[in-house]
């Protein structure tokens, strides 16, 4: 036993001097940031930490003293997170989502989004020329409380008024609420779908096309389609992009499920989630946006020329942030 403890006593003090010191160094990592070490901190880190895990493999072996074995243990857990750990702040990590992670996401998916707006479209049109051809087709296609007074029963006038109606901020911070509410809901519906092969999520993006068409038929009719157009788009832009960017997270994990290729149909899927989960993580910003533009903008806003101006704003601004070719970073 004698024997023993002389051992222990000689390797602790053969060794202490490196755990101290990569004890120092992890220390004022923590309590600073990484950019307080040199570059010959370092690299002299992983070396130290090397160091430290064979000291403690050979601590265990000799049976070390419980409370030196505990140190050293814990050192070396805090230096693992640093050699191999994420070392970004919360912050960083925020800022690389928005630079890169979410417009990559959304690059990598740009057939499915690109069927998820032609599928909108197509309902659109379809609505358009139905209820062009005969306005009762306008009750059938029009989802149920989306019209808010605005129907063929309506005057021309009474049209054009809730165009140009300045509500002022009185009660639009609640209807922005409701309207972020009502598109979370279509955009996380036409997301969540898409496990069934993609054909709910196909069926809600006709579907929220026919009201669009249906609308736009009316007031075409009524000599209103330039304005209702304005009206629309300075919030639409946003809107329809965002929901067609989460039927498209839908549609790209139908795919990986319905044809998953040479791999486990699960692991195929699982990856696609990741893809259509950080493009759906921004889509949520999109409809904050959208939400706050059609609260408040249009009803605020009134001049056509301004609306069509932010509009197309919007349209250059998304366009470039998601399409527009970037570096990755380290």
């Amino acid at each position: 036993m004698a024997d023993l403890q002389l051992k222990s006593h000689r390797f602790r003090n053969e060794r202490e001097a490196s755990w101290r010191r990569l004890d120092s160094l992890m220390t004022k990592v923590e309590r600073q940031s990484v950019d307080s070490l040199t570059d010959e901190q370092l690299l002299e880190i992983p070396v130290l930490y090397r160091s430290a895990m064979s000291s403690l493999s050979v601590a265990r072996s000799i049976s070390l003293d419980q409370g030196a074995a505990t140190y050293l243990e814990n050192l070396c857990l805090r230096a693992y997170l640093f050699v191999y750990g994420v070392r970004s702040t919360p912050l960083e990590r925020l800022a690389r989502f928005f630079r890169e992670d979410w417009p990559r996401a959304v690059q990598s998916i740009w057939r499915e989004t690109l069927l998820a707006a032609l599928l909108f479209a197509i309902g659109a049109v379809a609505a358009f020329v139905l209820t062009s051809q005969d306005p009762d087709w306008f009750y059938s296609v029009m989802p149920g409380g989306m019209s808010q007074g605005r129907d063929p029963a309506t005057s021309t006038e009474a049209l054009r008024a809730t165009l140009y109606h300045d509500e002022g901020t009185s009660g639009l911070t609640g209807f922005a609420a409701f309207l972020f509410t009502h598109n979370a809901q279509v955009a996380i519906f036409a997301f969540a779908l898409g496990f069934a092969f993609g054909l709910p999520t196909a069926l809600l993006m006709i579907y929220n096309g026919l009201g669009l068409g249906a609308l736009m038929a009316l007031f075409v009719s009524r000599g209103l389609g330039l304005e209702l157009a304005g009206w629309l788009m300075i919030h639409g832009v946003t809107e329809i992009f965002a929901i067609t960017l989460a039927g498209g997270a839908g549609f790209r994990i139908g795919r990986a499920i319905l044809a998953p290729g040479d791999r486990p149909r699960v692991e195929a899927a699982a990856e696609a989630g990741r893809t259509a989960a950080l493009a759906m993580a921004g889509v949520v910003v999109m409809l904050m946006c959208a939400g706050l533009l059609e609260g408040f903008g249009r009803q605020l806003i009134t001049l056509d020329a301004a609306r069509f101006a932010i509009a197309g704003a919007t349209a250059v601004i998304w366009g470039l942030y998601f399409y527009l070719p970037r570096r990755r970073t380290p």
